[in-house]
This record gives structure tokens, sequence and C-alpha cells, in this order.
């Protein structure tokens, strides 16, 4: 089989690494895909949300499989292009239709279902402009941190959790004045949640579920968790807090109700579900879905996975979801993401890296990367994660920073702290 994948970061990399060892695949396609997928498959230059070249593409190359990587395309409505078309209507897209994609599209709606389908969350509100002055009126009856979450898509970075209330007001202003453009039309501002972020994973065909490992992801630029959002400077997988008690809940609580409740609703979804979650003494609380795997997340649960990947979507096109089952290495993965100097805010592109050949014992992924006459230069924020896999989380997290030591390029940073809340 034929198989296409979209998107072009560091998730898109990691599921290019993955699929290229599978055998059931003839030939593997990354549109755009980025400098380090090209050594996985064959890069194809057009946009994940070029709906008519993706068209082109899947007939001319005789793609069998689709593989959404990002979430804007789904929410554009990929999906329902492909089910609406008579030429694609046979080939199987891993993601929702853009009903299921407003899980993440929209936090508002995403809300709104959790509080229908009993599923745990943080109590909240939404406001549009016309509504500022109760906005500022609700944030008065929660205590700080205030929360302010852009309703649509901000590329990561549509969340503001601030500790002074007059602040929040003047963000929360600012966000509706159009901070974050036609993302911050309308806030949710919710309750501050206390406790420790995990992400949990889940491929489903709409019925039958199979839960992937899960992932600590850090999304602040510096130490100690502090700075700006970023859309994430690394991963570490397992979760030592992430027992089997902890993991029962999460399904039982909110992956099987979630499941339920896009059936209750009519909602198509074959694709990826991440949950971020917060562990609250011990309770799972779902603080956002995403409707594809995440980043940096992917770049470190991807490589514990052991099951042909191609299995797994075998098994959920066919409904053999239920009796499936992924195997998992039992190594801890830790994923350390090099960023271009300046990142989240202005950085430059087109810097020279060098040093890649000189990594042992890891897994380069690819981020922001592309090829220059034969040379391998920045073009985007995240520029590559550092992955790597040994018996013990201090292990697998000193062999990633000795690696990203090695890989060198202008204004290099990336945080040293990684797996410091979990010792």
């Amino acid at each position: 089989m034929n198989v296409l994948i979209l998107g072009s970061g560091g998730r898109e990399h990691a599921l290019a690494w993955k699929l290229s060892q599978s055998k059931k695949i003839d030939q593997l396609y990354i549109a755009p895909g980025n400098g380090g997928t090209q050594h996985c498959g064959t890069n194809i230059d057009i946009a994940p949300d070029d709906f008519e070249a993706i068209k082109n593409i899947t007939l001319k190359q005789q793609i069998g499989l689709v593989i959404v990587g990002p979430e804007a395309p789904l929410v554009k409505g990929l999906t329902d292009f492909f089910t609406s078309d008579e030429e694609l209507k046979p080939i199987p897209v891993v993601g929702p239709t853009k009903a299921g994609a407003e899980l993440e599209g929209s936090k508002d709606f995403a809300k709104a279902f959790m509080q229908e389908f009993k599923i745990p969350t943080a109590q909240y509100q939404s406001f549009t402009k016309d509504t500022l002055n109760e906005g500022k009126k609700f944030l008065e009856t929660l205590k700080a941190p205030w929360v302010l979450k852009a309703d649509g898509l901000a590329a990561g970075k549509g969340v503001l959790i601030l500790e002074d209330i007059d602040e929040a007001k003047i963000e929360l202003e600012n966000m509706l004045g159009g901070k974050f453009g036609e993302a911050s039309s309308t806030v949710v501002i919710e309750e501050f949640l206390k406790g420790i972020e995990v992400s949990c994973f889940c491929y489903t065909n709409g019925k039958d579920y199979v839960m992937l490992p899960e992932a600590k992801d850090y999304k602040r630029i510096g130490e100690g968790d502090t700075g700006l959002n970023t859309g994430g400077m690394g991963s570490i997988s397992p979760v030592p807090f992430a027992d089997d008690k902890f993991l029962g809940k999460v399904q039982k609580q909110i992956v099987e109700p979630t499941i339920e409740g896009l059936q209750t609703r009519g909602i198509t979804y074959h694709g990826f579900i991440f949950f971020g979650l917060m562990n609250v003494d011990g309770n799972p609380y779902v603080i956002e879905y995403n409707v594809r795997l995440g980043d940096p997340e992917t770049e470190s649960i991807l490589p514990r996975i052991k099951t042909d990947l191609m299995n797994m979507f075998e098994a959920g096109i066919n409904d053999q979801l239920s009796d499936f089952e992924l195997e998992f290495d039992a190594r801890h993965a830790a994923a350390v993401m090099l960023v271009s100097g300046g990142y989240p805010e202005a950085y430059e592109k087109g810097k020279t890296i060098t040093g890649l050949n000189a990594v042992k014992d890891s897994i380069v992924l690819h981020a922001g990367t592309k090829i220059n006459n034969n040379e391998t230069v920045t073009s985007g924020g995240r520029v590559m994660a550092i992955t790597s896999l040994d018996q013990t989380m201090e292990a697998a997290l000193s062999t990633s920073m000795d690696n990203a030591e090695k890989i060198k390029f202008d204004k290099k940073y990336y945080r040293k702290d990684l797996g410091f809340d979990l010792k």
C-alpha cells in the first residue's frame, strides 16, 4: 500500500520514521515534509490544507491511506472532502470529520461537550466582545491564577495563565480585541486546576479504541517552567505517576465517555484523540482535547511502540480494534527539543545545522528544517527533537542532552531540566 502523511513538523517525521519500518508500505509520501522526512519517504511540496492538490497526488500516486498530522486541515474539513468525493471516498483518512475536529477547533464546543457527557473538567464560561463586562465580572468569582483560552486554533499559543486579576481583565479585552485574530473572538475563562499535566492518547474508529503510551510535555521556554508558552520544548514517556490505577480512571471517566458522546452526537470519528489532562490528587481532569497526535509528545511515544502501526490502522479500518493491543517498549523515552534563538517570538531562519552525523544512540526527528544546497538548515522555531531510550528517565535524558550538544546551529537553545517535576 502507498501511504501519504500530511504535515511538516516533528510529529510528522516521527510518524514517517515509524511507518518507514513497516513491511506493509510500498511507497511513503510526506506532504510537504521537512529535512528529515525525506530520509523516510518522498517529500511532496504541497500544503496540508490544499485539498485539490492533495486529491491530485492521492489519485496520481495511488494512495491507499492518508494520515493527517496537523489539526488545521481537519478543522477545515479534509476528511469530509474525501468522503464527499466519489474518487476519494474509498480511501480511508486517519483524522476525524469537521464535526469531530470541533473538539479541538473550538474550546467552547469542547467544554460544552464535556459538560453534557459528564467528563471531568474545570468550571468555565465563554465570552465575546459583546459580553466583555460579564467576562470581567466572572473573573472576579474565580481565584488566582486566571486561565484565558482563545476559542479557536492559535498554534498552541492561545492560552494565558495570569496571576494578577487586573492583568487578566486587560488580556481578556486584548484577546477579544483580536490578539489572536479570529481565534480569540470568543474566549473561554476557566478555573485553574492545581496539579501536574499528562498527555494521553487513543486511536479510535469511533466505536472501539486502543491506548497509546502517555507522555509529559514541557510547554514553557524557560527552565523550571518559566517564560513564554511554546508549542513544546520536549517530552518524556512513560510518566511515573500515570500508573495502572490512574490510567484506568482516564479510560473509564474520560476516554470511553468521549467516544460514547461522539456516537450520541452522531459524529463520525476515525483517528487519534489527544487528552490533555491534569492530575488533581490522583484524579484526571481534561484541560483540552486535540484531534491528532501531540507535538512534541509523538517524538517520545512512537519510539516506545513496538507494533507495526499499519497493523493498528488496518484494525481500525476493518472494525477489529476491540481485539487489538499495542506492544510497548518498557524503556523510558526522552525527547529534547532544540529551538531557534528568540523562539517563540521573533527568530531567524536559514541557520546551517552541523553535527548530525556525530549523534549516537538517539533518534533525530526534524521539525523546522529543510535542505538548502545539500545543507540542512533551520526553517522554524522548533528545529528538531533528540529522542533516546534507556532503562531510566535520567539515563535517557542524559543521552539526549549529550547528543543535543553535538548538534550545532547559530543561537541554538534547549531546556536542560526536562523531568525536573517527575523525580
